[in-house]
C-alpha cells in the first residue's frame, strides 16, 4: 500500500486562530481529517506529523525512508531558512512536494526564497487547506509515474 508522510512545520499547530485572514480558519486537525479521508478513498496510508522544532522535522524526514513512498512538507518559515531540511529531503531519496497555505509569492520578499524547492518534485501554494488535497493528488500521480517510488 502506498504511504505518504504529511509533515507540518512551525506554528501550523495554531491554524484556525493564527492570522485567519492569511491562513484561514481551518485547523490542523481539520486538515488532518481531510487528508485521511482523501487517502482512504484512494487506498493510501498517510502519516501526519507537526513540529515547531527543526531537528524533529529533520529526524521525521530521516525516519520516512523505508516507511513512506513520498513526503508532503509544509515547512512554514523553515522553507526560507533551513538548509538542514533541504539536506534531509535530499538525503532520503523520496519524492517531496513543498506546500504552503498562502501564496508566498504575493507576500513579503523573504518568502519568495525557498531552500527546499530545489529538492522537491513540485510546489503548491495559495490554495489554503485545499492545497493539502492537491498535494496528495499530485503525489499519487507522481508515484504512479515513478516505478522506483510507486506502490
Amino acid at each position: 500500500m502506498t504511504s505518504i508522510l504529511v509533515l507540518n512545520g512551525p506554528n501550523l499547530n495554531l491554524l484556525g486562530t493564527r492570522q485567519p485572514e492569511v491562513y484561514g480558519r481551518t485547523t490542523l486537525e481539520d486538515i488532518e481529517a481531510m487528508c485521511r479521508a482523501n487517502a482512504s478513498e484512494h487506498c493510501i496510508r498517510i502519516g501526519f506529523e507537526q513540529s515547531n522544532h527543526e531537528g524533529v522535522l529533520v529526524d521525521t524526514i530521516h525516519a520516512a525512508r523505508g516507511c513512506h513512498d513520498g513526503i508532503i512538507l509544509n515547512a512554514g518559515a523553515y522553507t526560507h531558512t533551513s538548509l538542514a531540511l533541504m539536506d534531509a529531503l535530499g538525503a532520503v531519496d523520496l519524492p517531496a512536494i513543498e506546500l504552503h497555505l498562502s501564496n508566498v509569492h504575493a507576500r513579503e520578499d523573504f518568502r519568495h526564497v525557498s531552500h527546499i524547492a530545489r529538492v522537491c518534485v513540485g510546489v503548491i501554494c495559495g490554495f489554503g487547506a485545499h492545497g493539502y488535497i492537491l498535494a496528495l493528488d499530485a503525489m499519487r500521480a507522481h508515484l504512479a509515474r515513478d516505478p522506483e517510488h510507486g506502490a
